[in-house]
């Protein structure tokens, strides 16, 4: 059987893989070679042009401003805040869904608080669970 050192274990490695593969999405994201790929749909409305025929070689493989990988979260807010109708035909159909996980999560992790609070309760109130060196005698 799993212990509470063995479950805080495993919590902190998904939740540190978790924070490493939205560092990844995030720096990524913010390269100009990769635009095709995040912005597409800016490609084919004209709105956005490819970063390989103009500016230094350099800044058309690597993003150079700090600043944007500073904020590479500041979307998240304003596409919370936009008409999912409107968020499919901004950013696409898998935001929409990106989103609404995120959001599920926010739902479940509060379930969860609130299903442990209620089950802790009964558990001391049961009293199944004893302080460190209760010596109970029959």
């Amino acid at each position: 059987m799993a212990t509470l050192g063995d479950i805080a274990v495993s919590a902190g490695i998904n939740l540190f893989t978790a924070f490493i593969f939205l560092l990844a999405f995030a720096i990524l994201r913010l390269q100009p070679f990769n635009d095709r790929v995040y912005f597409s749909k800016w490609y084919l409305r004209d709105l956005r042009s490819s970063p390989m025929h103009a500016g230094a070689y350099m800044r058309k493989f690597v993003n150079l401003d700090f600043r944007s990988y500073l904020r590479f979260l500041n979307w998240i807010p304003e596409a919370l805040r936009m008409p999912e109708l409107e968020l499919i035909d901004h950013a696409g159909l898998d935001s929409v869904v990106y989103l609404r996980i995120y959001l599920l999560g926010y739902v479940a992790g509060g379930f969860f608080c609130s299903s442990f609070a209620q089950l802790l309760h009964f558990v001391v109130w049961l009293n199944i669970i004893r302080p460190v060196g209760f010596i109970h005698y029959p």
